[in-house]
C-alpha cells in the first residue's frame, strides 16, 4: 500500500513529528468503504430469459441486468462477457452513430461463439481493419429501429433490420428463432433506449469462412 508523503518539518511545528507514527498507523490500518453487494435487485428489475442467461452475471454481480439498464448502449455491451467480438465490431465501425436520434434500437447481438463459427481469423481481421463498410452493413443486419422485447418481436412475426432485410421471427420452444438461423439465447437486456437480445448465430449475407482449425476466437 502506498503511504502518504510526509510534509516537510517546520521549525515551529517540530512536535508534530511525534504524531507521525500514530497517523501513519491509522492510515495503514483503516480501509476505504466498499459498496454493498448484498442488496437484492428491485422487484421491477429487468428480466432476461433464455438458456444462456444462467451463465451470465445475475443478482448483484457486475454486469447484472439491473445495472446495465442504466447504462448507455456502448457501455452496456462492454459488460456482457459473451459479446466481446460484437462490442469490438460496434466500436470499430461506429455503426451506432447511424441510428436515428431518439428512436431507440433493438440489438440482435451474436455471441462470441457465433462469430467464431462464422468467420475465420483472417477473414474477421480483414473485415475489422480493411473493409469497415462491409462490417457496418453486417452489423446493421443485427439492428432494428425501436426498442422491442423479444416477445413482441415473436408476436409480430417479422422485423426489418437497418440493412433493409425483413427477418422472420417465430417461437421455437423456450426460445425465439430469427431468420430460421439464430435463436435468442438470452433476451431482453435493457440499456438506455435499447433492448439487447443475445443470439447464437450471425445474420446477414456474408459467407461462412470458419473451419475447425481456424477460428475467429
Amino acid at each position: 500500500m502506498s503511504q502518504p508523503a510526509t510534509p516537510p518539518r517546520h521549525p515551529r511545528l517540530r512536535t508534530l513529528g511525534l504524531l507521525a507514527p500514530t497517523l501513519l498507523l491509522a492510515a495503514c490500518t483503516s480501509s476505504p468503504a466498499t459498496p454493498r453487494t448484498d442488496v437484492a435487485p428491485p422487484a421491477n428489475a429487468p428480466q432476461v430469459t433464455g438458456p444462456l442467461c444462467a451463465a451470465l452475471p445475475t443478482g448483484t454481480d457486475p454486469g447484472n441486468p439491473t445495472f446495465l439498464a442504466g447504462q448507455p448502449v456502448d457501455q452496456a455491451l462492454r459488460w456482457i462477457p459473451t459479446l466481446t467480438t460484437f462490442e469490438a465490431a460496434v466500436r470499430t465501425s461506429g455503426v451506432l452513430t447511424d441510428l436515428p436520434t431518439g428512436a431507440g434500437v433493438t440489438i440482435l447481438a451474436p455471441s462470441d461463439d457465433a462469430f467464431a463459427a462464422k468467420f475465420s481469423e483472417d477473414n474477421w481481421d480483414d473485415l475489422m481493419t480493411r473493409h469497415t463498410d462491409q462490417l457496418r452493413t453486417l452489423l446493421k443486419a443485427h439492428l432494428i429501429q425501436g426498442t422491442h422485447p423479444i416477445g413482441e418481436l415473436a408476436d409480430t412475426g417479422t422485423a426489418t433490420t437497418l440493412d433493409g432485410t425483413t427477418v422472420a421471427i417465430t417461437r421455437n420452444g423456450p426460445t425465439v428463432r430469427l431468420a430460421d438461423r439464430a435463436d435468442a439465447v438470452c433476451a431482453d437486456y435493457q440499456a438506455t433506449d435499447t433492448r439487447i437480445h443475445i443470439i447464437n448465430a450471425v445474420l446477414g449475407p456474408l459467407p461462412t469462412t470458419a473451419n475447425d482449425s481456424d477460428r475467429a476466437h
